[in-house]
């Protein structure tokens, strides 16, 4: 099975840089994500690969083959769509075997197919149904049972659950890994929802602006983002401006607003350098009244929200800087709106970052 690369690759629409000198390794049999937010050029890569835009820059290797200019039914891919795109007139049965017949396969061989297929997707007792006879997440089922009947050795999905309601979603999310996976194909998986892309993928390239930002597994990039953006982009993050006061053999000491200062963890950081403080919403420790203990700041509930398994609370610092503090329902005392509290967080579980350059706002923008 292929694995695919991309290299130097850049895909402009006018002024619109879509694909940004892009280098990238996808390997055999890996499930892969593209994850960004709308616009950023995801989708384009896909395409890229797909070999249905082609690139203004660099190459495109599917295996050891460079297929820049090889048509898409040359090079051996699968492509699901996120509206589906079965054919209305035909039943179930006719769209999966659509491919194996329009490729030559001779008749017993194409039903062979055709049965194993709908038997892996379970559908094969829908065979005669037509797509508007089925569900959204059946017809899913079936665009990729068709993707898979015509051979692909890679398999290219275009938000394939976007148009799902939740409960499917996060079913058919896991039986898509799970076919993959039993088939030992390469999968590329193009999504916005970064907890789809962090449940189910192998690793994961974080996509701004038609550059990769990060790539690596979820747990890389949610325990070791690299920068502001991806530490806002996958899970949640509060953001506490400063600047490095003083530095020593633990960390780094960052004066927050009026004056405040915390310790965080070592960083390559100068002296007076302007930065910013990351820590996770579950990360801190929030206790009634006043606690005077490291890492501790003042603060008052503005307001709190039952989320069922988790209860999310947003607290004024005493600088008037505002996080988020989310604790588990079921185990925690409950705080009230109003109440004098005290939230505090590890030195260990801080991330901090250069200030950059176009500014916080700017730079955690997502369109």
């Amino acid at each position: 099975m292929p694995d695919v690369r991309l290299a130097n690759v850049t895909k402009r629409y006018g002024k619109i840089v879509a694909a940004d000198n892009v280098n990238l390794h996808i390997y055999d049999k890996e499930y892969f994500s593209l994850l960004g937010p709308s616009g950023c050029g995801k989708t384009t890569l896909l395409r890229l690969v797909a070999g249905l835009v082609q690139p203004n820059e660099g190459e495109i290797y599917i295996g050891d083959r460079l297929v820049n200019n090889v048509p898409p039914e040359d090079r051996d891919i699968g492509f699901v769509f996120q509206t589906f795109a079965l054919f209305p007139h035909m039943n179930s049965w006719d769209n999966v075997i659509y491919g194996p017949r329009v490729k030559g396969f001779d008749m017993k061989k194409a039903e062979t197919i055709g049965h194993e297929v709908l038997e892996m997707v379970r559908l094969h007792e829908r065979l005669d149904a037509y797509p508007n006879e089925l569900s959204g997440g059946m017809m899913q089922r079936i665009a990729v049972a068709r993707a898979l009947a015509a051979g692909a050795k890679l398999l290219l999905l275009d938000e394939p659950l976007g148009q799902l309601d939740a409960k499917v979603r996060n079913v058919l999310r896991y039986e898509i890994r799970k076919m993959v996976k039993d088939l030992e194909l390469t999968a590329v998986h193009v999504t916005h929802d970064q907890a789809e892309a962090m449940a189910i993928s192998d690793r994961i390239a974080v996509i701004k602006k038609g550059r990769i930002i990060q790539v690596g597994t979820p747990k890389e990039l949610y325990m070791a983002p690299k920068s502001v953006f991806v530490a806002h982009f996958i899970g949640e993050s509060n953001f506490l401006e400063g600047y490095i006061s003083s530095i020593n053999k633990e960390g780094l000491i960052i004066e927050l607003r009026n004056g405040m200062r915390v310790h965080t963890v070592q960083k390559n950081m100068k002296k007076g350098e302007r930065a910013v403080l990351a820590v996770r919403p579950e990360t801190f420790v929030i206790e009634k009244g006043i606690k005077k203990k490291k890492n501790s700041i003042l603060g008052i509930i503005e307001r709190t929200t039952f989320e069922g398994t988790n209860i999310r609370y947003k607290v004024r610092l005493e600088n008037d800087d505002l996080v988020m503090v989310v604790k588990p329902s079921l185990i925690e005392e409950w705080l009230n709106v109003g109440e004098k509290v005290t939230v505090s967080f590890p030195q260990s579980k801080t991330h901090i970052f250069a200030y950059p350059e176009v500014g916080l706002k700017e730079e955690l923008a997502v369109e």
